[in-house]
C-alpha cells in the first residue's frame, strides 16, 4: 500500500476561491505565442514616470547608510508627520502621527492584515460587492463570515445600510468601503460617509475606508476623505497609498490612518509580522506628501484625456458606459446575451484586447467588465478602435 499523502494545503487556504481568470490568461498568452499584438486594458498599474523629485530624494536616501539598517516598525516619524500634514492640508483633518498614523508595505498589506487585527472567528465583515477582492478573501483568511454589501448602479453603486439584516448588523465588527470606488469607478459626497458613521455607532462596526483614489479626480470634483465626516475617528480608519497619486506602484508604500485604537491594533500584528518599509522609500514618500503638486496635475490631466478618448469612442460604437469622475477605470455593461466571462473572451478572441470580467470582484459584477485606461494613449487608440469594430 502507497503511503498516503497528507494535504499541504490549510483549511484557510482552501476557503479562498480560485482564480477566475486563469483561463482567461492562459487564452491571452496562447495569442501571445502566435504573435497577436494584444492590448492590456485589465490592470489598474499607471504607466506614467514617478515624479522627478521624488525619483531624486530616492537617489539621495540610498545613497546614505543609514536608511540600511531596519526601519522602525510604526514607519518613520518623519514620514507620519508627513502623512499627517497631508491630511491637514488635503481634508482639514488633524490627525496625531505618533498615534494615529502607521506607515504600510502598500494598502493593500494593511488591508489584508486588519481583519486578522479585529475579527475573531465567526465575527462578520460586511465587504462591497462589486469590491477589491482583498476584503473578502482576507475576511476568509481570518476566519471571519464575509456579508455582501450589494452595489447597485440604481443607487450610484452605493451600499443600502438599511438592507443589512439587524442580526447581521449586530454579529458585524468590521465594515469595508472604497471611494472613489474600484471597479465601479463610483463616487460619493461627504453627506454618505454622515451615514455610515451613525451606523457604525449604532452597531459598534469599526468602518475600513479605502481611499486610494482621492487626487485621481476629474471636472473639479474633489473626494472626501470619510475622517472628515462627524465622529468618523471615533468609529473607523482610512487607507492610503502613493500607488495612484504618484504612479509608485511597485514601490510599496501607503498608510492608515484614523481612530487610535485600530491603528495600534494593526500596528501590534504587523511587528510580529514584518520589520516596516524600506527608509529609503519613505524619504521618497516624504518628498511626494511634501513636493511640488504640479506633477500629480499632470498626470491626472493625462488620465483625464484618455478617459474621454475611450468613453467617447466607445459610446459612438453603441457601448454603455458612464464618465467617471474618480479613478483610471470604466465600468462597462456587458451586451445581452453575455456575462462578464464569456464577453471578456469574446473581446479577446475577436480584438485582441484584455479587459476584466467583473465577476472577480463579485456577484453583482457580473454583468460588467471593467476597463483601466492606465495604457499609452497611441495604444489606447488603438484598443479603442478594435472594440469598436466588434459592435
Amino acid at each position: 500500500m502507497e503511503p498516503t499523502t497528507r494535504q499541504r494545503e490549510s483549511q484557510r487556504l482552501q476557503r479562498v476561491p480560485p482564480y477566475l481568470f486563469a483561463d482567461l490568461d492562459r487564452r491571452t498568452e496562447e495569442l501571445q505565442r502566435r504573435g497577436v499584438d494584444v492590448i492590456s486594458l485589465a490592470v489598474g498599474d499607471p504607466d506614467l514616470p514617478t515624479p522627478e523629485h521624488v525619483l531624486e530624494a530616492m537617489r539621495q536616501a540610498v545613497m546614505d547608510p543609514a536608511t540600511h539598517r531596519y526601519p522602525p516598525y510604526p514607519g518613520t516619524g518623519s514620514f507620519r508627520a508627513a502623512v499627517a500634514e497631508w491630511y491637514q492640508r488635503r481634508f482639514g483633518v488633524q490627525l496625531d502621527p505618533d498615534r494615529q498614523v502607521l506607515a504600510l508595505i502598500g494598502s493593500k498589506e494593511g488591508l489584508a492584515h486588519l481583519p486578522w487585527a479585529l475579527l475573531d472567528p465567526g465575527d462578520v465583515a460586511l465587504v462591497p460587492d462589486p469590491g477589491y477582492p482583498v476584503y473578502r478573501v482576507a475576511t476568509l483568511l481570518a476566519d471571519g463570515v464575509p456579508h455582501r454589501l450589494p452595489l447597485r448602479p440604481g443607487l450610484g453603486f452605493r451600499p443600502d445600510l438599511t438592507e443589512i439584516p439587524t442580526e447581521v448588523a449586530r454579529r458585524a465588527r468590521l465594515m469595508f468601503l472604497n471611494y472613489p470606488n474600484n471597479p465601479t469607478a463610483a463616487t460619493v459626497e461627504l453627506g454618505f460617509f454622515a451615514e455610515v458613521v451613525r451606523f457604525a455607532r449604532e452597531f459598534d462596526v469599526v468602518v475600513a475606508h479605502d481611499n486610494s483614489y482621492s487626487e485621481i479626480a476629474y471636472d473639479g470634483y474633489r473626494p472626501p476623505s470619510f475622517l472628515q465626516a462627524p465622529g468618523a475617528l471615533d468609529v473607523g480608519v482610512e487607507y492610503h497609498s502613493l500607488s495612484k497619486t504618484y504612479c509608485m506602484t511597485g514601490w510599496r508604500l501607503g498608510w492608515v490612518c484614523g481612530n487610535a485604537e485600530v491603528v495600534a491594533a494593526l500596528g501590534k500584528l504587523k511587528t510580529n509580522l514584518d520589520s516596516g518599509v524600506f527608509v529609503a522609500v519613505q524619504r521618497a514618500g516624504e518628498a511626494a506628501l511634501r513636493g511640488p503638486e504640479e506633477p500629480v496635475r499632470r498626470r491626472v490631466a493625462a488620465f483625464q484625456a484618455r478617459r474621454d478618448l475611450l468613453v467617447d469612442g466607445l459610446r459612438e460604437a453603441g457601448w454603455r458606459v458612464e464618465r467617471p469622475r474618480a479613478t483610471f477605470y470604466l465600468w462597462a455593461e456587458v451586451p445581452d446575451g453575455f456575462d462578464s466571462v464569456t464577453f471578456a473572451q469574446h473581446v479577446l478572441e475577436r480584438a485582441a484586447v484584455v479587459v476584466t470580467p467583473g465577476v472577480g470582484y463579485g456577484e453583482v459584477g457580473d454583468r460588467y467588465v471593467r476597463l483601466s485606461f492606465t495604457t499609452p494613449e497611441d495604444r489606447l487608440k488603438e484598443a479603442v478602435q478594435r472594440l469598436c469594430r466588434l459592435r
